[in-house]
């Protein structure tokens, strides 16, 4: 019989005691989660993974001492052994999220996440893949892209390594379909789909699919005016 696989291990931080105690028992009733930790602040957070090793953290944005952006800049900056980050928001209100996934967040959940959708993207971001919600995730990056336009973003030819069905996924990619609806359009296997994504990932040094519609954008590949439909 094949050995039930170790729980995941999750960090929580967050500033505000009712959501970070909320969310970690929430957690804690799922048989293959364990709620290792949680912080107060993004210093504090840094920390307690340096200690517990978590395998993903749920991480707010503005927090005190410091605050969820640098601290998943610092974290996702590490070697080896980095969590994946789950950045908490409110949506309305966090205009740095933009600032959070370019640091090098797997993705975001709002505060008012059901409990099924909180499971869910914790067991998605640690098996390894981004957590793209469908067109939201597209939205928040064009929004934000066009009112801060970033004059360091990088030059175009860097695609220029990608073939031209790998550009044509990484625009739909950036639209937020997932590989089932990517496979449906290019009328492929989802096994083809994600191997075209990898080899995205892979030539553009990036490290999973929210960087990739980060970097679409960044690139001019797509842009706030001209989204893929």
């Amino acid at each position: 019989m094949t050995a039930a696989p170790p729980p995941v291990r999750i960090i929580v931080a967050d500033d505000h005691h009712v959501v970070r105690t909320g969310f970690a028992a929430l957690l804690d009733t799922q048989q293959d989660f364990t709620v290792v930790g949680t912080a107060c602040d993004g210093a504090e957070a840094v920390a307690a993974c340096g200690e517990l090793s978590p395998d993903v953290v749920l991480m707010d944005v503005r927090m005190p001492v410091m605050d969820g952006i640098e601290a998943t800049r610092q974290l996702a900056g590490q070697a080896q052994g980095s969590p994946r980050i789950l950045i908490l928001t409110t949506f309305d209100l966090d205009a740095y999220v933009y600032d959070a996934l370019c640091a090098g967040a797997s993705g975001f959940l709002l505060k008012d996440v059901t409990a099924e959708r909180l499971f869910e993207a914790v067991r998605v971001v640690a098996a390894g893949e981004a957590l793209l919600a469908p067109g939201v995730t597209r939205r928040l990056i064009a929004e934000f892209t066009r009112l801060r336009p970033r004059p360091g973003a990088r030059p175009a030819p860097e695609l220029a390594a990608l073939t031209p069905r790998e550009t044509q996924v990484l625009r739909l990619v950036a639209e937020g379909l997932s590989n089932g609806e990517l496979a449906a359009r290019l009328t492929v296997t989802e096994e083809t789909v994600k191997t075209h994504v990898s080899r995205i990932l892979a030539k553009l040094g990036l490290r999973d699919r929210t960087q990739a519609v980060v970097t679409a954008y960044e690139t001019g590949l797509v842009t706030p005016s001209r989204t893929p439909r």
